[in-house]
């Protein structure tokens, strides 16, 4: 068959890259988008647990700048770059990758299933915040509670319809939204940092701080918060007008973003606890929510909090309407919202949702490897975006499964290797570069789109 009549999927013939009139710089959407990914709670309520709690501020801190980095030089930049290179989301870049067929389910369906993760911890979260600010820090009643329940259920329903019908009017609040963080953040950094140097690891029984396991580990939750968003640099570099928009916007909005929205929770939860020694007995100790229980202003906070989670569930019941519904167009995109939403509700009441370390970790061992095939794609073909490659692209699949083992070893098994995520990512792009080099990648066909 002649590539210049293939038939491609109606995702691909449908696909229009986004012009460079449409584009703009990176302080207008790049950087403010990815800070406000940050800036919300899911990302640093447990980033103590494991790093300043073992290892003491500065390790945290070095931890964090450590996954800046390595988030933005490894995770974001390459499909950033084909993003703002083609001016095409990740759903099209992919098909390098991954072909057009392998296309349909990673990254496409793929990205909505992570999704619905993600949309349960925000429902969990911003229920159990509604419910501290009525009811106080421990007298809030907690998952599997009727309370919480209905709660979860009004909450869950109400923005992922919201999510589906009404996106571009949360997509306006937001840009307002990630201001009610950055006060909160800065208000418990500045209550911590008064009695800060009362921190002394020895109160909690670590007498020997174990240094480079805490950094270690602060990688390790930043990548695996981080991993989905990474891949997702090509639907943010598609606005953007050239590299520089990309480099700054990602240097501003990735690397300093992680480094500040991690660091002033650190300096919150070091003062809270250096203080009160005695919360380390307590079943939420080394959180950022225990932090916030203990400061004058706490349920005004909570609610603040809650307040702030009204953006990133709509958009996390947009993205799941939109990977789904783009891929199996059969099927309406409210339908598709709800039954993700719906999903999402149950993980967040019965409390699934509200362990975050096991849950980076698997978005990680998800993604890295996604996020390393598809660097080493881009390197494979000098950062020229090739276009579709025909069927299923075996050398991306295979990179991702064995990728994906590695990566999801500290939840199925005694192994504790971190970051994990990172090296899930290494044996993504190793094994890509290698099989593709041994000739598995299909050729490519060229992207003829309707008018």
């Amino acid at each position: 068959m002649n590539n210049s009549t293939y038939p491609l999927p109606d995702y691909l013939r449908s696909a229009k890259p986004n012009p460079q009139e449409n584009r703009a710089p990176w302080y207008l959407n790049t950087a403010p988008s990815y800070a406000g990914i940050f800036l919300w709670i899911a990302f640093y309520d447990q980033l103590a647990k494991g790093t300043l709690s073992v290892g003491g501020l500065g390790a945290a801190v070095i931890g964090l700048i450590a996954g800046g980095l390595i988030a933005f030089l490894l995770f974001y930049l390459a499909p950033a770059m084909w993003g703002m290179k083609t001016g095409y989301p990740l759903y099209i870049i992919g098909t390098s990758t991954f072909g057009e067929k392998g296309g349909y389910f990673i990254p496409g369906l793929f990205m909505g299933v992570l999704q619905v993760g993600w949309y349960s911890v925000g429902t969990f979260f911003a229920t159990q915040y509604m419910l501290n600010t009525l009811y106080g820090l421990e007298s809030a009643p907690g998952p599997m509670h009727p309370v919480f329940i209905i709660a979860g259920i009004v909450w869950g329903y109400v923005f992922a319809y919201v999510g589906v019908k009404g996106i571009q009017y949360v997509a306006k609040i937001s840009l307002f939204f990630p201001i009610v963080p950055l006060v909160m953040l800065l208000y418990a950094a500045f209550t911590g940092s008064g009695s800060l140097s009362q921190f002394d690891l020895t109160k909690f029984g670590v007498d020997t701080p174990q240094t480079g396991l805490a950094v270690l580990m602060m990688v390790q939750l930043v990548i695996g918060f981080f991993a989905t968003a990474g891949a997702a640099g090509a639907d943010f570099g598609m606005n953007n007008r050239h590299k520089n928009d990309i480099l700054l916007g990602g240097l501003a909005g990735v690397a300093l973003s992680i480094f500040l929205c991690g660091l002033l929770p650190m300096i919150a939860i070091a003062g809270i606890m250096g203080a009160n020694p005695e919360l380390a007995k307590a079943d939420n100790a080394w959180t950022f929510s225990q932090a916030v229980g203990q400061m004058a202003g706490g349920r005004l906070m909570f609610l603040l909090f809650a307040i702030a989670s009204m953006a990133p569930a709509c958009f996390c019941s947009f993205i799941i309407a939109n990977s789904f519904s783009t891929m199996i167009p059969s099927i309406s995109r409210m339908a598709w919202t709800m039954g993700g939403a719906t999903i999402g509700i149950i993980l967040a009441v019965t409390g699934v949702a509200q362990n975050l370390p096991p849950f980076f970790t698997f978005i990680g061992a998800s993604f890295g490897p996604v996020c390393g095939a598809i660097a080493a794609d881009y390197l494979v073909c000098g950062g020229v975006w090739p276009g579709p490659r025909k069927g299923i692209n075996w050398a991306g699949y295979i990179a991702v499964i064995v990728g994906f083992i590695v990566g999801i070893l500290p939840n199925i098994s005694a192994v504790n290797i971190v970051p994990a995520s990172v090296y899930s990512f290494v044996v993504g792009f190793a094994l890509y570069f290698l099989l593709s080099k041994a000739g598995l990648e299909p050729e490519t066909v060229p992207l003829v789109r309707e008018n």
